[in-house]
């Protein structure tokens, strides 16, 4: 098995809000190709041959926990980047970016909804 996961499915209580911070957010972690669907903001990756998305649709009883969704980035640089989309996309609660232990280099935020998020670059010492 190469793949860890297919597909994310995330809820917010208003999508039209949401909207402008996924749609700068979304394409900095590689999911690159909006496609259109009624009723959901959902990007795809752009590799042929795989069918990873990350979809986005209204819940207006959504109320935002404690679960965080990690993206392994392919370096600390690249960290550095999602960092400032997610900061001008409007992210809350930014924490980072910044080495927590050795090898394990991240930023923590939260998209306006309060959803938490991660971007690391995590590598064995």
């Amino acid at each position: 098995m190469t793949r860890l996961y297919d597909h994310i499915d995330l809820r917010v209580p208003n999508l039209q809000e949401a909207t402008p911070f996924y749609e700068m957010l979304l394409p900095a972690l590689g999911f690159d190709q909006r496609v259109e669907i009624q009723g959901w903001l959902q990007f795809e990756g752009s590799d042929p041959g795989v069918t990873a998305f990350f979809g986005v649709t209204e819940d207006p009883a959504h109320v935002a926990n404690q679960n965080c969704i990690a993206f392994w980035a392919s370096s600390s640089v690249d960290v550095d980047q999602i960092a400032e989309v997610a900061k001008h996309a409007g992210a809350r609660h930014m924490e980072g970016p910044m080495e927590y232990e050795p090898g394990y280099y991240a930023v923590f935020f939260e998209d306006p909804c309060g959803n938490r998020f991660e971007a690391c670059h995590r590598v064995r010492i």
